[in-house]
């Protein structure tokens, strides 16, 4: 065994388990089809290494040859499938079937010329080339910004380059002066090193993206309430720190709300009817909060409010529009005459403040709403905690 024909195994096997590997992902990415083409883009390419080994060792050295051009464009087809399919820039299905097919005429028009010469190296290797080059133009004009989007980027650019320089290096060093020669060349030994660690490279870096995908569908499941729909009180904690470290010198408000006689909902229409009531207040605070207002479920029926750059004046006027949503809540499972009702407690977060702090006061409002007869709101004053800096509002 030589050492192309050793990279050739090397390649295949590299193929094939990446192939296996994307299909797992698949099962759980949010991506699946993406994942799935990945799959049957590297299984595709695979094929290629089987059919450069057979034009080395059978007689039907045509056939296997334009097998193997026909199947690694036929993987990087399948490959930028899936790379616009995650990263928004859909491929023309027909469009790409179409450039195979014609592709694969062009390897045979040209099979006859000699090898190493400008017009056969080129003609060869520019399919590979546009394809990995328009993966490249797919990712690196994409809304997405992440680093490791930029690098795959970069990556697949890079790869889609090598192979006009593949095509310079066939014409200087020479490719053999038949398709069998190959495996027996220098070139081919460069070629096959230099495409199966770029491919690794890309492989690797495009399964990277994935399992990030994954890492944070994980992590935003741990901090969403499954039943509200919003953030739990880890996810309301951590959001309310990343807004806080994106306007730090300017003043925030905090709202947190309690459902009024909750446990007598619970004893009157069971827990089914307590788990509606809370996923429609928590619908309310969806439908009602802008993008940058963070909202989660931080207790059984309690709920916080975080308004980044907001002030205190904006902040009672939306927990008194709550209020009165609040009491619009109509669910068709309760009787009609079921009214839900909510108290407020809304405090100010002042530039430079401790949000423990403000969290504090706040709920140390609502506690006073609740106490003074519930279904309204109630401010704290800046200073709080002392006895009189609770103000109602009616």
């Amino acid at each position: 065994m030589n050492g192309a024909t050793f990279f050739l195994a090397v390649n295949f096997i590299i193929a094939i388990s990446f192939s296996l590997v994307f299909a797992v992902v698949s099962t759980r990415s949010r991506s699946r089809s993406a994942a799935l083409w990945f799959a049957a883009g590297f299984a595709v390419a695979s094929l290629s290494a089987i059919c450069e080994l057979l034009v080395a060792y059978t007689a039907l050295t045509r056939f296997w040859a334009i097998g193997a051009f026909a199947t690694v464009l036929g993987g990087m087809i399948l490959l930028r499938i899936g790379i616009g399919d995650l990263y928004g820039r859909k491929s023309n299905l027909p469009f790409a079937i179409c450039f195979l097919v014609a592709c694969t005429i062009l390897d045979v028009l040209i099979y006859n010329l000699p090898r190493g010469t400008v017009l056969h190296a080129f003609s060869y290797q520019t399919p590979f080339a546009l394809v990995v080059l328009a993966s490249a133009f797919a990712v690196l004009s994409s809304a997405r910004r992440l680093a490791i989007d930029r690098a795959l980027g970069g990556l697949l650019l890079v790869t889609g380059l090598h192979f006009f320089g593949k095509a310079g290096m066939a014409v200087l060093a020479g490719a053999g002066t038949t398709a069998r020669d190959y495996i027996h060349t220098n070139y081919a030994l460069i070629s096959q090193s230099s495409t199966a660690v770029l491919m690794v490279a890309v492989g690797l870096t495009l399964l990277s993206v994935l399992v990030l995908e994954i890492m944070a569908d994980e992590r935003s499941n741990s901090e969403q309430d499954a039943l509200s729909g919003l953030a739990n009180r880890r996810g309301f904690e951590n959001g309310v720190k990343a807004a806080i470290s994106m306007a730090p010198n300017v003043r925030h408000a905090v709202i947190i709300c309690d459902l009024d006689h909750f446990k007598s909902i619970n004893d009157t229409y069971g827990h089914h009817g307590g788990d509606l009531v809370i996923r429609a207040f928590g619908e309310l605070l969806k439908t009602s909060a802008t993008k940058t207002t963070v909202v989660g479920r931080i207790g059984g029926e309690e709920f916080g409010v975080f308004m980044p750059n907001t002030t205190i004046e904006m902040a009672l006027i939306f927990a008194q529009a709550l209020r009165a949503g609040t009491m619009g809540i109509r669910i068709s499972a309760l009787p009609p005459s079921f009214t839900v009702t909510a108290s407020f407690g809304v405090a100010e977060l002042a530039s430079g403040g401790e949000l423990a702090d403000a969290m504090r006061n706040a709920d140390a409002a609502l506690y006073e709403a609740k106490r003074t007869g519930r279904n309204c709101v109630k401010q704290a004053h800046p200073g709080f905690p002392p006895s009189g800096s609770i103000r109602v509002v009616k």
